[in-house]
C-alpha cells in the first residue's frame, strides 16, 4: 500500500512546486492556478523541459543507424532512458522495456501481438468492472474477432474488487487476467500481488494497467511477478507521446511484431523478413527520441524526490480531501477509504451536473476533470452519467484542498443549494 510510517520524513510540497514553472501562472487574471487534474496528465518539472530542449539544441539526430557523433549521442540518450525506466520498475533487463506512445498503445500491442498468437475461440479473459477503456476495448475487439469470452471481477459498493467472485471466475481457466493497478475514477488500489498470484495458479498470463500506479508509488515487477505492465510518461512528470510496455522476456521473445517497418528487422528480402531482437522488434520506425529523453529525466526526478515520500504525501492529501468534501451538503464520494485509494476523489453534488461544477471551479482557478473519465461501464455500474474528479500529485498542498472545498460551497450557492 502507498502509505508510510509516521516516522518517515515528509515531502516538502512548497519546495517541489518551485520545480514546476506552470504552477506559477494564473488561470485567469488575478486568479492563481490550482491544478487538480494530474490523473489526466501531470505537470512537468523544469529538469524535464530542459532535458528535451538540450537534446533538440545539441544532440538531435535519428538513432541506431548512424555512426556520426550526433546519432551516437542521440542513441546513447535514448537507451539511457530505457535503462533508467527499467531500474525504476525493477525490471530484470532493459531489453524487457518497450517504448510505445502511451499506456493505450502498450495494451493494444499485447492484444494484437500476444492475444492473436495465443487466444482462440472459447478462451476466457478476465478483466474488472473498473477498467479504463484502454484495457477494455482492445479485448472487446479481439473477443468479437475470435469468439473469446470476457468475464469481469465485480466492483463492490465500497469501490473494491470482489475477490471471492474472482476466485470463482478462475475456475473457468482463463488465458489472461487484465486489471488496473489503481482506478482512474475510484482511486482504488487493487491487491495486485494477490490477483497475480491467483491468476498464475490458474495458468493465466497477467496484464497490469499501471498508468495510475507507476507515477504515484513504488511498483516492482519482480516482486509482484508481473507478466505485462503498461504505463505512460505524461502521468509521471514526463512528456506526452511516449509510454512503456514491460513484458516477461519469454513472452516478448515468442510474440510476433506489432508493426512492420524500419529498425524492427534484422534482414529483409522482397518476400520475407527476419524480425529484430527485443525490444527493437516492437519499435518500428523512428521513435519519440526527445520524449524518451524527457521521460528519462522525469524518472530521475521522481527517484531523487523519493517514491515512498510521494506516496505518503498523496495519502495524507487524499485523506484530508475526503474529510473536507464529506462536510459539504449533497456530496457523494465514490470509492474506498483513504487506506485503499490513491490521490483521486471522484464525486457528485446533488442536482448539479459535474460539467457545471467543473466550469464554476475553473472560474476559481481550479482545474478538475468532469465526465465519465474513459470508464463508462463503471459509471453505469453506479447508475450515474458522470462524476467530477479531483486528483492530486506531489506538488499539491492542503491549502489547495481547502480552496477546492470552499469553492464547492460557492457552487452550491450559485445553484441555490
Amino acid at each position: 500500500m502507498p502509505t508510510a510510517p509516521n516516522s518517515l520524513r515528509r515531502l516538502d510540497a512548497a519546495r517541489i512546486r518551485r520545480d514546476f514553472p506552470i504552477l506559477d501562472r494564473q488561470a485567469h487574471p488575478g486568479v492563481p492556478l490550482v491544478y487538480l487534474d494530474s490523473t489526466a496528465t501531470s505537470q512537468k518539472p523544469l529538469v524535464v523541459i530542459e532535458a528535451m530542449d538540450r537534446y533538440h539544441r545539441v544532440s538531435n539526430a535519428n538513432i541506431h543507424r548512424g555512426i556520426h557523433v550526433l546519432a551516437e549521442e542521440a542513441t546513447s540518450l535514448y537507451e539511457a532512458a530505457r535503462e533508467k525506466t527499467a531500474r525504476f520498475i525493477s525490471a530484470p533487463s532493459a531489453r524487457q522495456v518497450i517504448f510505445t506512445r502511451n499506456t493505450t498503445e502498450s495494451i493494444n500491442l499485447v492484444a494484437y501481438s500476444w492475444g492473436r498468437a495465443n487466444l482462440q475461440s472459447g478462451d476466457v479473459i478476465i478483466l474488472t468492472e473498473m477498467e479504463h477503456h484502454s484495457n477494455l476495448v482492445p479485448w472487446q475487439i479481439l473477443a468479437a474477432e475470435r469468439n473469446i469470452r470476457l468475464e469481469f471481477i465485480p466492483v463492490t459498493s465500497e469501490g473494491l474488487l470482489d475477490l471471492q467472485v474472482y476466485r470463482d471466475l478462475l475456475k473457468l481457466e482463463p488465458k489472461l487476467v487484465g486489471f488496473t493497478h489503481m482506478s482512474n475514477v475510484l482511486g482504488t488500489i487493487t491487491p495486485a500481488a494477490e490477483i497475480i498470484r491467483l491468476a498464475h495458479q490458474a495458468g493465466a498470463v497477467t496484464l497490469v494497467d499501471g498508468a495510475q500506479s507507476v507515477p504515484h508509488f513504488p511498483v516492482d515487477v519482480k516482486e509482484l511477478d508481473i507478466d505485462f505492465l503498461a504505463f505512460s510518461s505524461h502521468k509521471m512528470c514526463g512528456p506526452t507521446g511516449i509510454g512503456v510496455l514491460y513484458g516477461r522476456k519469454s513472452l516478448l521473445e515468442a510474440m510476433p511484431p506489432f508493426m512492420g517497418g524500419g529498425d524492427m528487422i534484422k534482414t529483409v528480402h522482397l518476400r520475407s523478413f527476419v524480425p529484430n531482437e527485443i525490444p527493437y522488434k516492437f519499435e518500428a520506425g523512428t521513435p519519440a527520441i526527445a520524449e524518451a529523453v524527457g521521460m528519462g529525466a522525469a524518472v530521475d526526478y521522481l527517484v531523487t524526490t523519493g517514491m515512498e515520500l510521494i506516496a505518503h504525501h498523496e495519502y495524507e492529501i487524499v485523506a484530508y480531501a475526503l474529510e473536507r468534501l464529506e462536510e459539504i451538503p449533497g456530496v457523494r464520494i465514490f470509492g474506498p477509504t483513504a487506506e485503499h485509494r490513491g490521490g483521486i476523489v471522484s464525486f457528485t453534488l446533488s442536482g448539479i451536473h459535474p460539467h457545471d461544477i467543473s466550469q464554476i471551479l475553473d472560474a476559481e482557478g481550479i482545474a478538475i476533470r468532469a465526465g465519465h473519465h474513459c470508464a463508462q461501464p463503471l459509471h453505469e455500474k453506479f447508475k450515474i452519467p458522470a462524476t467530477a474528479r479531483a486528483s492530486f500529485y506531489l506538488y499539491n498542498t492542503m491549502e489547495e484542498v481547502d480552496h477546492l472545498a470552499n469553492s464547492l460551497y460557492k457552487v452550491l450557492k450559485v445553484f441555490g443549494n
